[in-house]
Formats: structure tokens, C-alpha cells, sequence
């Protein structure tokens, strides 16, 4: 399996649906991602040394684990949060077709 074919997905939670879109555009754009998708979720987290409950968006992305470093950097100039989390998933398996669309979309890159 080559580089291009370690797949994975992004997880990504965002104060709203205007943070999500903008981070999403920018990395759509630098073809940093191929894909995202956005779920409201409601949470609950450590903060501050207490309890905090939320409502977020919750952000998966389709990618490549090698893009991830990148992608960081570029979440870090757009995100509001001081401390955001960003989780790769690795992808096993993809079916053909699926590939191919990925490997298109993530070799167009621009800085």
C-alpha cells in the first residue's frame, strides 16, 4: 500500500457550524481534505478544573494520515479554541472507486 492509500478519518469539534465551514473551505481548498461532514453533539468535558457541558459541531473528515501535520497547522490558524482536539482514525479498506476520488482530490494540493 502506498502512501497515498493510508486513508483515515479526521475527527474535529468546533464552537459552531460558521468555525466549522470556514476551517472546512480553507482545508478544502489547499486539498488538505476531501471530504467533511458536520453533526451538532451535545458534551461534556474538563475545563478549567471543572466540569463543562456544550453544544458543538462535530467535524469527520476524509484524508490521508500524511496530511495530518498540515492540516493541524491550518486548523490552529483558524480554530477559536485555545485547546482543540484533532483525531486521526485510520481507514482499513476503501472501495475502488472511492480511491481513486480520494487520491484525485488529494493530489491537486495548493499551499
Amino acid at each position: 500500500m502506498t502512501n497515498e492509500n493510508h486513508f483515515c478519518y479526521l475527527y474535529l469539534t468546533c464552537e459552531d457550524k460558521n468555525e466549522a465551514q470556514k476551517i472546512t473551505q480553507t482545508l478544502l481548498e489547499k486539498h488538505l481534505i476531501a471530504c467533511a461532514k458536520f453533526l451538532p453533539v451535545d458534551c461534556k468535558f474538563w475545563w478549567e478544573e471543572a466540569i463543562t457541558c456544550g453544544k458543538e459541531i462535530l467535524v469527520i473528515m476524509e484524508s490521508r494520515l500524511d496530511l495530518f501535520d498540515e492540516i493541524e497547522k491550518v486548523i490552529a490558524q483558524l480554530h477559536s479554541y485555545e485547546t482543540f482536539v484533532l483525531e486521526a482514525i485510520p481507514v482499513s479498506r476503501v472501495s475502488k472507486k472511492a480511491t481513486e476520488w480520494m487520491n484525485e482530490q488529494l493530489t491537486t494540493r495548493k499551499s
